[in-house]
């Protein structure tokens, strides 16, 4: 008994850091670096494209401007100024699917397909995860992954999964898809274009790697799976599960009705126009939460629910995620302060030259090794080539590295860590929305991220030594 209490006692003696606790300390890294890391900064050009191009060679060191300690504070309100577009997008589709679930119908429709996939549950995570890969890796679905996941970790939960099988099957499909994309505009369009390579070219490798790529985490998420359907225990993420299920109306039995089923068909045709809009006329944030709060409303009204019960079921559904919508500001406090500091091009420079004078048979992984490690600052995709291709290009050239293997060194190392780091802001809203805390989640994703990071290089080298 002595023991027990004094293990009881450890453990809530090293209770791990909430997840707002581990960014905030992360920011006062960020401060601390500003008075280590000499400041300097590149010269950049806008392109013909609008985008913003950094001028190789042109590195220079800057008068230091390190970031005080009201900064510290200061710069989580311009983390959420700067992240506002992302964290009001969180919150009208966190209020249209909470007048989605008020209806009734996600309830109706889960038992349904709960008592029809029985015994063959298994064969839903492959085939929604390679539609949610064939997302990231043509359209770079991110943040679209939100509402998604709203829809699928009730559904994995029914079918006797967990909330982590849920979240996997749409944030690991599509970040698989989107760090081996064979035609995402916002990766392989961008770092293409500034690499001067015809667009999408390559494609046929980028195919194969994306098949093999995407066929792993498939293999991880269903082990799991299979594992928590015979022993539930086992999952990280049993009591919450636990709790919600006794919570949730959804073991009543009710079948669907047919108000219901227009209901859910409102919601296929949010999701069919959504692909549309972004693929044809590359919808973003401002038109994609449009699309829902419209949607949303629409749904309430064929439930026949009074404008008020709309508005409060809209107000509820905003509250449970808050916590994912606050740490995208968090995460872009990070990026605010290394900017202030003058620090960000330092980073950049120092990663250049590190990969500059590695051996040529090696160049490619240290390429890569550095689009990795600046992934965990900069965590947009296109924001990222942006920054670093015009850097990788000409030194892909000195080094002996064709150009398509710096792009696809970018691509992996940009997109692997997406669904892991912090800094990722749609990744934090979508553990939010899934109701998991991010230090489980990581207990669970990490030996998949090593896994990533490793078949990842094997490709860079295969690309390297054998194809491009």
């Amino acid at each position: 008994m002595a023991s027990q209490k004094n293990a009881i006692d450890l453990q809530n003696r090293f209770k791990v850091p909430h997840v707002y606790v581990i960014i905030f300390c992360l920011i006062v890294l960020a401060a601390v670096a500003t008075y280590i890391v000499p400041a300097g900064e590149y010269e950049r050009i806008t392109d013909d494209d609008g985008r913003t191009i950094v001028v190789e060679g042109t590195f220079t060191q800057i008068d230091s401007t390190p970031v005080g300690f009201m900064e510290i504070f200061q710069s989580l309100h311009q983390g959420m100024v700067d992240g506002a577009s992302i964290i009001f997008f969180i919150f009208i589709i966190g209020g249209a699917f909470g007048i989605f679930r008020a209806t009734g119908a996600l309830d109706g429709a889960i038992n349904s397909i709960s008592s029809k996939m029985n015994g063959k549950e298994i064969y839903l995570i492959p085939i929604l995860m390679v539609f949610f890969a064939l997302g990231g890796a043509v359209f770079g679905m991110a943040e679209e992954t939100i509402p998604y996941i709203m829809i699928i970790t009730p559904l994995a939960l029914m079918l006797g999964y967990d909330s982590i099988v849920g979240a996997a099957i749409v944030l690991g499909g599509a970040s698989a898809g989107f760090s081996a994309a064979f035609m995402n505009p916002f990766t392989v369009g961008v770092a293409q274009g500034i690499a001067e390579l015809p667009i999408y070219s390559g494609f046929m490798p980028r195919i194969i790697f994306w098949v093999i790529f995407v066929a792993v985490s498939i293999t991880y998420v269903m082990l799991y799976a299979r594992k928590i359907k015979n022993d539930p225990t086992k999952s990280l993420m049993y009591e919450e599960d636990q709790k919600r299920n006794n919570e949730s109306n959804h073991n009543d039995g009710t079948k669907i009705t047919k108000r219901q089923m227009i209901i859910l068909g409102v919601l296929l045709l949010t999701i069919i126009v959504l692909a549309f809009g972004v693929m044809e006329y590359g919808w973003y944030i401002k038109e994609i939460a449009g699309l829902f709060f419209l949607m949303g409303v629409v749904m309430g009204m064929i439930a026949k629910m009074h404008v008020n019960d709309i508005a409060e079921s809209f107000v509820k559904g905003c509250e449970v995620l808050v916590l994912g919508a606050l740490v995208v500001g968090f995460a872009y406090s990070i990026l605010v302060v290394l900017q202030e500091g003058s620090i960000m091009d330092t980073i950049l420079y120092g990663l250049a030259s590190a990969v500059s004078g590695l051996p040529t048979g090696l160049s490619a992984l240290g390429m890569y090794a550095s689009q990795a490690l600046l992934n965990f600052v900069v965590p947009s995709g296109s924001g990222q080539a942006a920054l670093t291709m015009p850097l990788m290009t000409p030194l892909a050239d000195l080094v002996g590295v064709s150009r398509q293997t710096a792009v696809l060194a970018y691509q992996f190392g940009d997109g692997i860590s997406n669904i892991f780091t912090p800094t990722s802001g749609y990744f934090m809203a979508g553990l939010a929305a899934a109701g998991i805390t991010w230090t489980k989640w990581v207990r669970w994703v990490w030996p998949l991220i090593v896994i990533q990071y490793v078949l990842a290089g094997v490709f860079i080298t295969i690309a390297h030594l054998f194809i491009f």
